[in-house]
């Protein structure tokens, strides 16, 4: 028993991070887009995120508590490792808020610069944590070839929530500003691709247990589905999107959904990849786990704030659903 509440918590900061990694995600994209944009779709593009943005970023808080609390020792040796990353995806995260709430305040001449402050800080943030993964992935290596490698994750990453946030347009906006978004989609779709397949392809490379977990009988039969899924969406997506291009009628739904559906099915790969190792090939999650008693305490916490978390992002998302409506100032 005492064994299952590490699993548990495990778990739930899994939960909370590929949660964060879709919601938080897709905001991201959209301030990375927003350089793209001309000043008329702008605030449009804002809009969309408005009532969600800083809500999202909960489950970051939520995910990383936990492996706080729950995991202290392996809490110690990532944020150790990837000291200088996080300090730089928390200089994004906060100059985007900043920007975010004095841009709407700005006079016409500097809401310009706080509209290039608000994708730097996308677009760092979202570099940083691709920054992190790959370092993470090479067991905390800062030789030139990681730093290399991890800098292409990062920038496969932003690429990823790009194709969110272009995905997310599709289903909040309408007209120009749409079939813009569609065009973005379509071109962050490939880059997305690739950033998967380099990550796919150096998991297994870095450590013989993940290459023997893939690739070895009857295992490789048993996970077939992923690769050939992932395949499937990505080609759902790219079909869609030419579809929309070329005007024909539409879900658009579906690109958002697929997109959705890839980062899904990366998390799930590398997730079996890594487990049950919370630092790759050095800790385990029983290893690194505090006293079951503290988890049972904390369990009890877990069972309170995640109901509500789950809650008021429903009904949030609820609330807002449907095409957004431009900024008034």
């Amino acid at each position: 028993m005492n064994d299952l509440y590490p699993l548990i918590f495990v778990f739930l900061m899994a939960l909370s991070m590929l949660i964060y990694v879709v919601l938080d995600g897709y905001d991201l994209g959209v301030g990375i887009l927003l350089r793209r944009a001309s000043d008329a779709h702008k605030d449009e593009m804002i809009s969309s995120i408005g009532p969600f943005w800083d809500a999202n970023e909960t489950w970051l808080v939520l995910g990383v508590g936990i492996l706080l609390v729950a995991f202290p020792q392996a809490h110690g040796v990532i944020l150790g490792g990837l000291y200088l990353p996080v300090a730089f995806m928390l200089i994004g995260l906060i100059l985007r808020g900043v920007a975010f709430d004095f841009r709407v305040k700005a006079h016409d001449d500097h809401r310009k610069w706080w509209n290039r402050a608000f994708y730097a800080g996308s677009l760092l943030a979202a570099v940083s944590q691709g920054f992190m993964l790959g370092i993470y992935l090479l067991g905390f290596d800062y030789s030139f070839a990681s730093v290399v490698f991890a800098a292409f994750v990062g920038l496969g990453l932003a690429a990823g929530y790009t194709l969110l946030g272009a995905t997310w347009l599709i289903l909040k906006t309408e007209n120009a500003l749409l079939d813009r978004a569609v065009r973005w989609a379509r071109g962050s779709l490939w880059l997305t691709g690739f950033g998967i397949v380099a990550v796919s392809v150096a998991t297994p490379w870095v450590s013989s247990r993940i290459f023997d977990k893939w690739f070895s009988m009857p295992n490789l039969l048993l996970l077939a589905p992923i690769p050939l899924l992932t395949a499937v969406l990505f080609f759902a997506c790219e079909r869609q999107l030419k579809h929309m291009i070329e005007g024909r009628p539409h879900r658009a739904w579906l690109p958002f959904a697929s997109a959705v559906g890839l980062f899904v099915l990366a998390f799930v790969g590398l997730a079996y990849s890594l487990f049950p190792y919370l630092v790759v090939d050095r800790l385990t999650y029983l290893d690194a786990a505090t006293a079951p008693e503290s988890m049972k305490v904390m369990l009890i916490g877990i069972a309170i704030t995640l109901p509500a978390i789950l809650g008021y992002t429903v009904y949030s998302y609820r609330v807002f659903w449907g095409k957004t409506r431009e900024l008034s100032y």
